[in-house]
C-alpha cells in the first residue's frame, strides 16, 4: 500500500484486530476513495494499491452510478480481475452492457469466465458468448466439455509454452511475447516438435541462465502432470504434494491443454472437503444458504429414509430383549449412555479413516497397520470409559437406587464391559466400513456419521442387553 495508507491509524489499529475488522476498514477505505471526488487518474492510482478481492467486496455497496464511473476509471483488464472474485454478476453485466461484458469475459482466465457464465440465465449467457472472440469461445468450449468432477473442468488456458531447442535468448523473447496475453509466467512449459509435453522451466532459472546455457540443462523433464479426464477427488492429494505454482494438464497424446494453478487447487480442496463434510453429515451433496427448500429436502431425505429403516431395526432388536427390561428395568437407564459413546467412538474413527484414505499411495500394509492402531485406540478408550462408567454407575445405583453394593457393582460392571466392547467394535466399524467402500470403488465419505452411528447403535444394543441377559439375569440371578 502507499504511504498514506501505511500511516493511516485506522489501518494500523485494524491490523491488531480480528481479520473481519481489518476487512471492514479496508472496504470502508475503498468506498471513501471512490466517493472522494478525485480525478479519474488519481482514483485509478489510489485503487491500484488495493487487492482485486477487496474491491470486489465493496462492489455491492456502491450505487449503480458509482459502479458505472468505476468501470470507466479502471478499464476492462482490471475490472475483469475484480469480477473473478464476484459470485453474482448478472446485474453488473447488465449495467455494463453485453459488448463490454463480453470483453471482460475475454480478458478473464477461461476457468473463471466459465464459472461466471454458469451463474447467468441461459439466454443471457448465450448472448454474451456469441459476442466473444473465437479464441475465448474455444477455451470455454474446451473447459465446459468436461464433467464437473474431471480435472479438465478446473484448468485454465493461461500459461506459457515454448518449443524445445530454443536458445535462452529465444526463450526469453517468446516469454515476453506470450506474457502480453498470459500472465501465468512463473513456470514455462516446454514441448517438442510434435507438440508433446517435454518438461518445465521455472522463471528464476530462465532469468539466471547465461546466453550460452543449453536450455535443456535447466529443463525439468520429470515435471509432474495430470490428465484431463482424471477425477478431481483422485488427484487432489497428488497435486497438493507437488507444491508447484501450476501443474500441466495433458490429453491422451501427452499434449498440454491447460494448467492447474495453486488457486485452482485451493478451490478444489475446499470443494472436496465441503462435499465430504456434507456426506459425513448424512447429506447427498453440499448445501448453500440460498438453496431452495425442495433442493435441500432432496439432498437430505434419501439418507434419512435409510437411517429410518435402520432405526426400526434397532427398535426391533430392543423389543427382542423385552424380557430383560421386564426382569431388570434398571438397565434401560444406561442404554443411551452406551449407545452415545459407541456412536461417538465410531464417528471419530470414521473421520480419521476418511482423511487417511485420501492418500492414494497408501498400500495394504499401511492400511492394516492403521486398522490395528484404531483397534488399539478403541480398546484403550473403551477400557478407560468402561472403568469410569463402572465406578460412576456403581455408586449411582448404590446411593440413589438403594441397591446393595454387590448388586450395584455387578450391574455397573455389566455396563462397563458393554461400553468397553461396544467402543472396540465401533472403532473397528468406523475403520473397516470406509476401507471396504474404498475397495469397492465407492466414495468412503458416504459412510456418513449418522450411518455409522446407527449401525453402532445396533451393535451396542445387542452387546449391552445380551450381556445383561447372560451375566445379570442368568448367571447372577438379579431381577426386579
Amino acid at each position: 500500500m502507499n504511504d498514506e495508507l501505511k500511516e493511516n491509524p485506522e489501518i494500523e489499529a485494524a491490523q491488531e484486530e480480528p481479520l473481519e475488522d481489518y476487512d471492514e476498514v479496508v472496504r470502508s477505505e475503498i468506498l471513501d476513495l471512490i466517493r472522494s471526488g478525485r480525478s479519474r487518474e488519481d482514483l485509478k492510482t489510489a485503487l491500484s494499491d488495493y487487492h482485486d478481492a477487496d474491491i470486489a467486496k465493496a462492489f455491492k455497496e456502491l450505487t449503480r452510478e458509482e459502479r458505472q464511473n468505476l468501470y470507466k476509471v479502471l478499464g476492462v483488464p482490471r475490472i475483469s480481475e475484480i469480477f473473478a472474485y464476484l459470485e453474482e454478476v448478472e446485474d453488473y453485466f447488465h449495467e455494463i452492457g453485453p459488448e463490454k461484458a463480453a470483453d471482460i469475459l475475454e480478458e478473464m482466465d477461461a476457468d473463471d469466465a466459465v464459472d461466471l457464465l454458469e451463474t447467468l440465465p441461459e439466454d443471457f449467457r448465450n448472448q454474451l458468448v456469441r459476442r466473444m472472440d473465437e479464441e475465448a469461445k474455444e477455451d470455454i468450449r474446451l473447459i465446459t466439455s468436461y464433467e464437473d468432477d474431471e480435472i479438465g473442468s478446473m484448468m485454465t488456458t493461461n500459461f506459457i509454452v515454448i518449443e524445445r531447442g530454443l536458445s535462452v535468448k529465444g526463450a526469453m523473447k517468446e516469454l515476453v511475447r506470450q506474457s502480453a496475453d498470459n500472465d501465468n509466467i512463473q513456470t514455462i512449459y516446454v514441448i517438442d516438435n510434435n507438440q508433446v509435453f517435454h518438461g518445465a522451466i521455472t522463471l528464476p532459472d530462465l532469468i539466471r541462465a547465461r546466453a550460452e546455457t543449453d536450455l535443456e540443462t535447466i529443463t525439468s523433464t520429470s515435471y509432474p502432470y495430470v490428465h484431463d479426464r482424471e477425477k478431481i477427488s483422485e488427484t487432489i492429494e497428488r497435486l497438493r504434494s507437488y507444491s508447484e505454482d501450476s501443474i500441466p494438464v495433458l490429453d491422451d497424446d501427452q499434449k498440454i491443454l491447460g494448467v492447474i494453478t495453486a488457486n485452482d487447487l485451493v478451490e478444489a480442496v475446499d470443494d472436496e472437503f465441503g462435499e465430504d463434510y456434507a456426506k459425513l453429515a448424512g447429506l447427498t451433496a453440499e448445501e448453500d444458504l440460498k438453496e431452495p427448500l425442495f433442493a435441500s429436502v432432496k439432498k437430505r431425505l434419501p439418507w434419512l429414509l435409510i437411517l429410518l429403516t435402520l432405526g426400526l431395526v434397532v427398535s426391533t432388536v430392543v423389543g427382542a430383549f423385552e424380557a430383560v427390561v421386564e426382569t431388570l428395568p434398571l438397565v434401560i437407564a444406561f442404554q443411551s449412555m452406551i449407545l452415545d459413546m459407541a456412536g461417538n467412538s465410531g464417528t471419530q474413527s470414521l473421520a480419521v479413516t476418511i482423511r487417511v484414505l485420501t492418500d492414494e499411495s497408501l498400500g495394504g500394509a499401511e492400511k492394516m497397520k492403521f486398522f490395528l492402531k484404531e483397534v488399539r485406540v478403541g480398546l484403550t478408550d473403551g477400557l478407560v470409559l468402561g472403568t469410569a462408567a463402572c465406578l460412576i454407575v456403581g455408586v449411582y445405583t448404590m446411593l440413589l437406587k438403594g441397591r446393595p453394593p454387590q448388586i450395584a457393582f455387578m450391574i455397573s460392571g455389566c455396563v462397563g464391559v458393554a461400553l468397553w466392547v461396544a467402543t472396540i467394535i465401533a472403532s473397528m466399524l468406523g475403520t473397516t466400513i470406509p476401507m471396504l467402500l474404498k475397495k469397492l470403488k465407492i466414495d468412503p465419505a458416504v459412510a456418513s456419521g449418522p450411518l455409522i452411528t446407527t449401525i453402532n447403535d445396533l451393535v451396542a444394543v445387542v452387546t449391552y442387553y445380551g450381556l445383561a441377559w447372560v451375566l445379570l439375569i442368568n448367571v447372577a440371578g438379579i431381577g426386579g
